[in-house]
């Protein structure tokens, strides 16, 4: 089954301004939903569903703002950009902090605007790649057995398997046996492809 198409989503409380950027957005082939206030967006809001934010940074109720920190605890990662008539300093910078790819003031062209939507969507295919291999990699970890756990611990530390052995008190052979299993079951050929999986699920972390 394919994946869902990417979507634009539009929030703004300025009806010309929202119809202005669906126009453009659509004008280049890329799907739009707009939205007149926060809560409207939280509505329909699905994580699964691929895209990016186009948000207007102050709206009466829930500011554009607000909505990024909603998001940002409900650990949605949707790739924002916010936009706004009243730019300020401290605005801009709550607004990258909170995790925004760029803040740009209006009136501003239309091709930096499609410039910066094509980089969110970029980035939010390559960060959902990167959760679907995550979430992929723990659920071979979730396989083993407790002894094989053991095992890969001690493999992705770098222990020769004489050293398992010992440190397990079994035998070089049992080491090599649960050792197979542990490649056959994280589906791999390598220690190196091993050690990358393993960092991949988060188990072991890679040094500063």
């Amino acid at each position: 089954m394919p994946p869902p198409e990417p979507t634009v989503f539009v929030v703004d409380d300025d009806r010309a301004m929202r119809e202005s950027l669906s126009w453009l957005l659509d004008s280049v082939g890329l799907r739009v939903r707009s939205y007149a206030t926060a809560a409207d967006f939280l509505a329909e809001h699905d994580p699964a569903q691929p895209g990016c934010l186009v948000l207007d940074g102050r709206m009466p109720g829930m500011s554009g703002l607000d909505l990024q920190a909603e998001l940002a605890s409900r650990g949605a990662e949707l790739p924002t950009i916010v936009i706004t008539g009243h730019a300020e300093v401290s605005m801009a910078v709550r607004a990258v902090k909170a995790g925004a790819i760029d803040f740009i003031e209006k009136p501003f062209s239309d091709q930096l605007l499609l410039d910066r939507v094509r980089q969110a969507l970029q980035i939010d295919l390559e960060a959902r790649e990167v959760r679907r291999r995550r979430e992929d990699a723990r659920r071979r970890l979730a396989t083993l057995t407790a002894r094989e756990r053991e095992v890969l611990n001690l493999v992705v530390a770098g222990k020769a398997n004489k050293e398992i052995a010992s440190e397990l008190g079994v035998s070089p052979k049992t080491v090599e046996v649960h050792r197979a299993h542990v490649m056959s079951k994280m589906c791999v050929d390598s220690l190196a492809e091993l050690i990358r999986i393993t960092l991949l699920a988060g188990e072991i972390r890679e040094n500063p």
